[in-house]
């Protein structure tokens, strides 16, 4: 264009020679941008930062409920944007900021550990990235969990991934590349990792109860430093008569991942390990108080109702306590302080959600229940079909339960009765808990990422 345009206007033109620069100029600026924004994904707004979606409680932003189709369908293609194939194993839930969906994988051996970084709009996989590689993994020793079953958290400028004792790494989500990581921090899990990193101020928690060591650990986000590590003081009752743990210390592991409220005027990291909770002062990681249970494998995260603590006890004979907050949490909290407890049909994988000061919550065989906090009254129990390991979504109303067969439950969140609104079908395990962004549902099946959207 420049040669064509030189030739009809010659360059006598006093003025025509820099306007010709300033324009080529010009529009090698705006190229070169292009280009540079377009090899750079838009990193914010976080739309999904963690498991539990911005709020913390698995509670969809009424702006985006309006938006997200109540009915699709694989198989006819019925509101589903895209379909994006995936390779490995993984119960990672789904994090989402800017352009950019994140969540991990792993080889079912767990030699290999992956991010995944997907275009939001396209589905196009921008980042298929091994973050860690393992000589001589753990074996699982069940046929439930993977090596890629905690959920990364994301910031801005920061996505954060853990994969239990084999590493945890800071990425940057522009760019993909790793700036630290942590492979230092290792306990035996026996059954795989599960508990995920939470973010709290400058620090990322984690935490490790495996059969061998339990504790909680807090790292600087910026740097990956150690700042404080706090060993469980629980006592197992597991000892044999030579006192060594029984069943190698299997009845110690859980996989929960903890919370931060305020309490009494303390900021307290909320904990839950096998056979003991603990509240833990989040700056420094001091003990401040503890509630003895019967229970295993904790795995499910707190949840906060008024002045009300609602705890789960872990495995598949979980109990549901509610714990009274005030500021005399102190030392052995068990006998002063809890107030109800619920024994059976309660969810063991599956977090519970807070709808108006009821808990919903299902079983991993789909009992789903409906329980009053604050008198700890059972309101109704129903079945639903499938297996259940995501924890629901709040989606206004209504709860969206997802299971094993790829089937997608919308249930009225009502305390009057179970009513199922609707039924909805991927065809693919689902384990991972659903994200939502810009009005769009997305959902991480065995085999595939789904956006799901008005088209």
């Amino acid at each position: 264009m420049l040669f064509s345009l030189a030739k009809e206007f010659p360059t006598s033109s006093v003025n025509f020679t820099p306007m010709i620069r300033t324009t080529a100029l010009t529009a090698l600026s705006i190229s070169l941008l292009t280009v540079l924004s377009s090899a750079q994904p838009a990193t914010k707004p976080v739309f999904w930062p963690g498991k539990g979606g911005p709020t913390q409680d698995c509670i969809v932003p009424t702006a985006d409920v309006a938006r997200i189709p109540l009915e699709w369908d694989s198989a006819s293609g019925k509101n589903i944007a895209w379909r994006t194939p995936l390779e490995g194993l993984g119960h990672s839930s789904p994090v989402i900021g800017g352009d950019m969906i994140w969540f991990t994988s792993a080889t079912a051996d767990g030699t290999k550990q992956f991010i995944y970084g997907i275009d939001r709009h396209s589905g196009k996989i921008v980042h298929h990235d091994v973050v860690f590689e393992n000589a001589a993994p753990e074996d699982l020793g069940n046929p439930i969990n993977n090596y890629a079953a905690p959920s990364p958290v994301l910031e801005e400028d920061a996505l954060y991934v853990h994969f239990g004792t084999y590493g945890t790494a800071r990425i940057d989500p522009a760019t993909g590349k790793k700036v630290w990581e942590r492979r230092d921090i290792n306990v035996r899990h026996f059954r795989g990792p599960g508990s995920s990193p939470i973010i709290y101020g400058d620090l990322i928690i984690l935490t490790f109860d495996g059969i061998d060591q339990q504790f909680v650990t807090a790292l600087d986000k910026k740097t990956g430093k150690s700042v404080w590590k706090t060993a469980r003081t629980t006592d197992y009752g597991d000892l044999d008569k030579e006192g060594k743990p029984t069943r190698d210390g299997d009845m110690r592991k859980a996989y929960h991942t903890p919370g931060v409220f305020e309490m009494g005027g303390k900021q307290v990291l909320v904990s839950i390990g096998s056979r003991a909770a603990f509240g833990y002062e989040v700056s420094t990681g001091k003990e401040l108080w503890t509630i003895r249970h019967g229970g295993f494998n904790a795995a499910i995260p707190p949840v906060r109702f008024e002045n009300l603590l609602v705890l789960n006890t872990g495995s598949e004979r979980a109990h549901t306590i509610c714990v009274r907050i005030d500021d005399k949490m102190s030392g052995d909290i068990t006998d002063s302080h809890v107030l109800w407890d619920r024994e059976k049909r309660n969810a063991s994988e599956a977090a519970p959600v807070l709808v108006n000061g009821i808990l919903y919550q299902t079983t991993r065989g789909g009992i789903v229940s409906a329980v009053e906090v604050k008198s700890g009254k059972d309101l109704w129990d129903d079945r639903l079909a499938g297996k259940h390991v995501p924890a629901p979504l709040v989606l206004g109303d209504k709860l969206l339960f997802s299971n094993d067969r790829g089937e997608c439950f919308l249930v009225r969140a009502s305390p009057e009765k179970f009513e199922v609104l609707g039924q909805n079908q991927l065809g693919e395990q689902i384990t991972a808990s659903p994200a939502v962004a810009d009005g769009a549902l997305f959902i991480r099946s065995s085999g595939a990422l789904y956006k799901i959207a008005t088209k």
